[in-house]
């Protein structure tokens, strides 16, 4: 993870040394076979990612010759954890990913699950301490516990505002202190939390919701797709429909078995219209897929 990056700017810089552990800078993460030869080195104990350099580690055959006898912790953030992708590691590493959520405007982290077995696939845990969560419909109103909404949190982490943009802080907090995160999310009874999508993401067909991640999350269960990402594009008839952008592992995939399986899966409405077979899916220096850029692309 990039430094400057808010995730492993506190995670490394600031929570792994106050809690004195010896931080392991990988200078290149996408030289993969240079950095699992860098792993190889150091009987590590925990490790910090997310869902794109996970995948990269695994499907590298060096990845399964190293020592995970000391690793105690392996975090998840920056972009959604795929449930595939978290089940592929734990049986691999025997190590349970352990996801949380956050954005830069709180510090980052808002939410985390516990670890070990207590640690909930799919959610993003539970709000840290002295942080309360809630969601809103379009309106305003606060939606009761299991309905999906955006989320908004309010904490002692939240920023105080945007630098010298009243108008953007205006939108984003409001006179109580809650800040809304531009995510659709829902709240379990038990406070457990799951991230659905960006709200901007979200793909509206013939008058349903699709969200990305759902379509992502299943496709990537495909044992021949190494990454995807999805999309909403216009159609005359529905007026959005799916666009699925693929990454093939190696031996390639059938386009044609990929839409049987998508069939296979989804209700009607959100099986991908149009699929597309590319390389390599743009992405920040993070590793989060830049879903805007494929609209540009498309």
């Amino acid at each position: 993870l990039p430094l400057y990056h808010i995730y492993a700017f506190t995670a490394n810089c600031m929570c792994m040394m106050v809690t004195g552990n010896h931080n392991v800078l990988i200078t290149n993460p996408r030289d993969i076979p240079g950095f699992i030869k860098e792993l190889g080195k150091w009987r590590f104990s925990a490790l910090l990612g997310l869902n794109t350099l996970f995948v990269a580690l695994m499907d590298h055959p060096g990845f399964r010759q190293l020592d995970f006898s000391a690793l105690k912790v392996t975090n998840s953030g920056g972009t959604a954890l795929v449930k595939a992708t978290a089940e592929r590691w734990e049986t691999l590493t025997g190590c349970r990913i352990v996801e949380g959520y956050g954005l830069t405007e709180t510090s980052p982290v808002a939410s985390t699950n516990p670890y070990g077995q207590l640690a909930r696939l799919g959610t993003v845990g539970i709000p840290v301490a002295g942080t309360a969560f809630k969601v809103i419909d379009d309106d305003g109103n606060e939606q009761p516990l299991g309905e999906r909404g955006e989320l908004c949190i309010k904490g002692p982490q939240v920023m105080k505002g945007y630098w010298q943009q009243p108008e953007a802080t205006a939108q984003a907090l409001d006179a109580e202190g809650w800040f809304k995160t531009g995510d659709i999310a829902v709240i379990d009874p038990d406070g457990f939390t799951r991230i659905v999508d960006r709200k901007k993401d979200m793909i509206i067909v013939s008058g349903f919701n699709v969200y990305p991640n759902e379509i992502e999350d299943v496709v990537m269960a495909h044992p021949q797709v190494a990454s995807c990402a999805a999309i909403g594009v216009p159609d005359e008839r529905s007026g959005e429909a799916v666009k699925l952008f693929v990454v093939a592992r190696e031996g390639g995939v059938n386009v044609d078995d990929l839409k049987a399986y998508c069939k296979a899966n989804f209700t009607g409405y959100k099986v991908p219209k149009h699929i597309v077979v590319r390389e390599s899916l743009p992405m920040t220096p993070v590793g989060k897929i830049l879903r805007r850029e494929l609209r540009d692309i498309a």
